[in-house]
């Protein structure tokens, strides 16, 4: 019992833990190459049916089946399919659970999960134990056990499970990430990571067909953390090589007060609201969370729906010979822009984006702006992902990075329950991130 952990043990003996769990797991997963992608989605609501506008362009794809219970969003769904001239899906509405009906199917190679954030991992072990790869709409799980079976059942059936986390594919964050590979701002210090989004509307979103504002925002009355990580932390990972040469190893959260949606409750809603009728808000309005890798390195992540406040991601990477800042984009290298005490902005970026901007958004770039999703990065990572797959290459995220960058939520709830003391993060690759080579897109 002293080799394995007693976890691990208990998984062996339930017959969870595969010879894949002690060799490679899913680390540079390659599966066979699909000539054309057959995809389906559980959740077709306002986020999927971006990913399906984007799939519906896409030589190589094909959307077989759609599975969700609200009838409007459904039926909008098919209107984009009719509208591309693409064949009718399936549909699969009689309640939540009939997607378990069209996982029985044998013609569906990939599945979309976007629903509710506490239904992602189980909808998603559902998929990859129907023999199906599965993209999850972020955050990937909102608990520890959650993230461990994510990271079970993508090694024990060898599919692929991929966040859709899409900051990742935008022009700045690509570009950043070149800069990194290349050494141009030496070695790595220190990152600064946000999602920074006045969200509190989505408190009006309680009908029917718009659950979200319900499942969202009951978030906020339950927990306090972190709850929303990915967005501003998946770039840095990627730049820090986290989980490929690095990993995260510890962090501490603090959170402000819970105030925003207790206002917003009693000016927006009559008194017998259901958000009025709210005992207690728990979730502090912003949260920021530290985190120490194993390399040393420092991250800040911080994370606001509910303050009025612009839209930030902070985006910034700080290494041994320059730095670079976003919102707005800034950059200072040493020796080669003008002086370290003041940055290069605007216009006078420009030339260093021609020079750095990374090959993926050089080759692409001017397509995905064209077809649209925050700024073409939407569906820069869906074309990206399916162009994996038709070719039998790794994808650019992985279940590791799925489980790492999604638990800081659950990890950030108990350092902020311990007066803000140290978490340790669970090592999700099992050991592997000290031989795991660094993401490999930029050749």
């Amino acid at each position: 019992m002293n080799s394995i952990s007693f976890r691990d043990f208990l998984l062996s003996q339930a017959g969870l833990f595969s010879a894949s769990a002690s060799g490679s797991g899913a680390v540079g997963l390659k599966t066979p190459a699909l000539e054309t992608v057959r995809a389906a989605f559980i959740g077709i609501g306002g986020r999927a049916r971006g990913h399906l506008g984007h799939l519906l362009k896409l030589e190589g794809a094909k959307v077989v089946a759609l599975a969700d219970p609200g009838p409007a969003s459904i039926e909008a769904a098919l209107k984009l399919c009719e509208e591309a001239g693409a064949p009718k899906p399936e549909v699969y509405g009689n309640g939540p659970q009939d997607y378990k009906r069209m996982l029985e199917r044998s013609d569906i190679d990939l599945v979309f999960v976007s629903t509710a954030w506490e239904d992602h991992a189980r909808q998603s072990v559902d998929v990859m134990k129907s023999g199906k790869h599965v993209f999850i709409e972020v955050p990937a799980a909102v608990t520890l056990d959650d993230c461990w079976a994510l990271v079970d059942t993508a090694e024990r059936t060898g599919k692929h499970c991929m966040m859709l986390e899409n900051c990742c594919y935008g022009r700045e964050e690509l570009f950043c990430l070149n800069l990194c590979r290349l050494g141009v701002l030496g070695e790595l210090l220190h990152g600064e990571g946000a999602y920074i989004h006045e969200l509190r509307g989505q408190m009006e979103n309680v009908s029917s067909e718009h659950l979200m504002g319900i499942w969202r925002t009951n978030h906020f009355v339950k927990r306090n953390g972190n709850l929303y990580p990915t967005h501003g932390l998946g770039p840095i990972a990627q730049y820090m090589g986290i989980n490929r040469g690095d990993r995260f190893e510890y962090l501490t959260a603090v959170a402000s007060q819970a105030r925003g949606r207790e206002l917003y409750a009693k000016k927006k809603f009559p008194a017998d609201h259901r958000w009025n009728q709210v005992a207690k808000w728990n979730c502090g309005d912003i949260n920021t969370t530290l985190i120490k890798t194993a390399l040393g390195r420092s991250v800040m992540v911080q994370w606001d729906e509910t303050s009025p406040r612009p839209y930030d991601r902070l985006n910034l990477i700080q290494g041994t010979r320059g730095t670079f800042g976003g919102w707005p984009n800034r950059l200072v290298i040493e020796d080669e822009t003008p002086d370290t005490h003041h940055w290069v902005e605007g216009d006078a970026l420009a030339p260093w984006f021609e020079k750095y901007d990374h090959p993926l958004w050089k080759k692409m770039g001017q397509l995905a702006e064209k077809n649209g999703g925050h700024g073409g990065m939407d569906f820069l990572m869906i074309w990206r992902a399916i162009w994996c797959l038709r070719n039998g290459e790794a994808l650019d995220q992985d279940v590791y990075d799925a489980a790492s960058w999604s638990a800081v939520g659950a990890l950030s709830e108990k350092s902020i329950a311990k007066r803000s003391q140290s978490v340790d993060f669970p090592d999700f690759t099992r050991g592997r991130w000290k031989t795991t080579p660094p993401l490999g897109i930029v050749s």
